[in-house]
């Protein structure tokens, strides 16, 4: 079932390699169908060399229970699943530990928009979440990954900021698919190792002006952008 999804899922995995995005194992990429009902992921810890569609595991969104696949999700399913479920504008998801913003994410802190290339593809400065308390990480660590995150984006919007910092662990990406959140996880590391190198000359430097924020997400993101070809 979903072949086309298990490929188009297990591509997008492949393409954080050529992306320099995942180091060993760390790093996984899903899809949803397009009737929402199941989600398309990597396996847990299978290595990225000579992977193949065929061991794509899908899972119910609503149950979380493995439909097809021998082996077992990524361990990150649970935190997807919710993802999933609660932003209704998204279908794929990117978790990675690319080095520029799980640094940020260690350091607790989140990316300001410095300049119109972050504001070209976020609406703004990359969040932050809260830490997770000990019982958090006892009672499900994966699902309460989801839900601070949830809970960060209670006055965002996920399609205008496709991107979050999970507090001491690492960031997470989405899109419309598979491939769309992979290419926001690009971005994201990229904007991170950008802010790095602005902080490092310049450690008093502010954000944008919100006029020009506005210009340059605007101009390629909404119902009145002209950027690139129709």
């Amino acid at each position: 079932m979903l072949e086309e999804l298990k490929q188009q899922v297990c591509q997008a995995n492949l393409d954080l390699v050529a992306h320099g995005l995942v180091t060993l194992t760390w790093g996984n990429v899903s899809g949803l169908s397009n009737d929402r009902q199941f989600l398309v992921i990597k396996p847990s810890g299978v290595a990225y060399d000579g992977m193949s569609p065929a061991q794509m595991v899908v899972v119910s969104v609503e149950t979380g229970e493995v439909v097809e696949g021998a082996l077992k999700p990524s361990s990150d399913m649970v935190t997807h699943r919710l993802l999933y479920q609660k932003f209704s504008g998204i279908g794929g998801i990117t978790h990675t530990h690319s080095p520029k913003a799980t640094a940020f994410a260690q350091a607790h802190r989140e990316i300001p928009c410095f300049g119109t290339t972050h504001a070209d593809h976020f609406y703004g400065t990359i969040p932050l979440t809260r830490l997770l308390t000990a019982e958090e990480i006892d009672a499900g660590y994966e699902i309460n990954t989801g839900h601070v995150i949830i809970e960060r984006f209670a006055n965002l919007d996920p399609v205008a900021m496709p991107g979050v910092l999970v507090a001491s662990h690492a960031p997470f990406a989405w899109g419309k698919d598979a491939a769309d959140s992979v290419k926001n996880a690009v971005a994201l590391e990229a904007v991170a190792a950008m802010a790095l190198d602005t902080l490092a000359l310049a450690q008093e430097t502010g954000p944008v002006d919100q006029f020009l924020l506005d210009k340059h997400y605007f101009r390629k993101h909404g119902q009145d952008a002209y950027y690139g070809q129709q």
